[in-house]
């Protein structure tokens, strides 16, 4: 109990369970799409055991810290005239995690320009996926996601007092809020086509910077250029002003419509 009586637990806590969940959104906004694709009646079940899933797997890695630090030791490194890099264990999930999104949303877009038209009734997508293939992709993805905001979280804490209790408490409370409101963002999405769009698209710029990041964390060098990382301010700023745009889209065919 003395560990809540410290003014830097509470501010560790507040700023990390925030943190949670703006990093939880592009999960939620993955599990909405994905759920989509099944019959009505089993979208809100897989969008809840989703969300279990990505909580029961952060606190599984959170328990598993140790392993983490020793993922960012190079397994494979290559040295070439034109190419220098040290592989990780970070950086392979962060690579393969990048590609995984890339593939899903850019195989969902063209599935839907596909139907005849690209109207907001033919964006709708079809029933097609079962449940078990629908619930594989989510955990598949929940693991890229719940390693990302795990690496947060444990930079965050360092140094804290009950760091790990922190930590834990911080992801539960959050994933028990993005519960709570993951159906009326499932339900926003599912009703508002082009949303589903912008929100692939929004996948495609995460899954180029994870794939960035990973070549980063293997300090990759292409020709004696290092590559760099994508500050997340960049990214977080284009999707905020991307829906803002279409908030205003949307506001105005409602008044063209009425």
């Amino acid at each position: 109990m003395e560990l809540f009586l410290q003014i830097d637990t509470w501010v560790a806590l507040l700023t990390l369970t925030f943190l949670e969940i703006i990093l939880g959104i592009d999960n939620i906004i993955f599990i909405s799409i994905s759920a989509n694709k099944l019959p009505k009646e089993q979208q809100k079940k897989a969008t809840f055991l989703g969300l279990a899933l990505a909580m029961i797997t952060r606190i599984l890695l959170l328990f598993s810290v140790s392993y983490l630090i020793a993922l960012k030791n190079p397994f494979w490194t290559i040295h070439t005239s034109w190419l220098d890099a040290g592989f990780t264990g970070q950086s392979i999930i962060l690579f393969v995690g990048g590609l995984f999104l890339l593939y899903k949303s850019t195989r969902e877009i063209h599935h839907k320009m596909e139907q005849t038209g690209v109207t907001e009734d033919t964006l709708t997508p079809k029933k097609t996926s079962t449940f078990s293939t629908i619930i594989i992709q989510i955990i598949l993805i929940d693991i890229v996601f719940s390693f990302d905001s795990i690496l947060t979280a444990v930079g965050m804490t360092n140094g804290i007092d009950g760091a790990l209790t922190i930590m834990v408490i911080a992801v539960i409370i959050s994933m028990i809020i993005m519960m709570i409101f993951a159906n009326t963002v499932s339900t926003f999405v599912n009703n508002n086509p082009t949303i589903q769009m912008l929100a692939l698209s929004f996948l495609i710029l995460i899954g180029f910077m994870l794939i960035a990041e990973g070549a980063h964390l293997s300090n990759l060098e292409i020709f004696n250029k290092t590559v760099g990382i994508v500050p997340k301010g960049y990214l977080y700023f284009a999707i905020a002003f991307s829906l803002g745009v279409e908030v205003l889209n949307m506001k105005i065919r409602k008044k063209k419509k009425s």
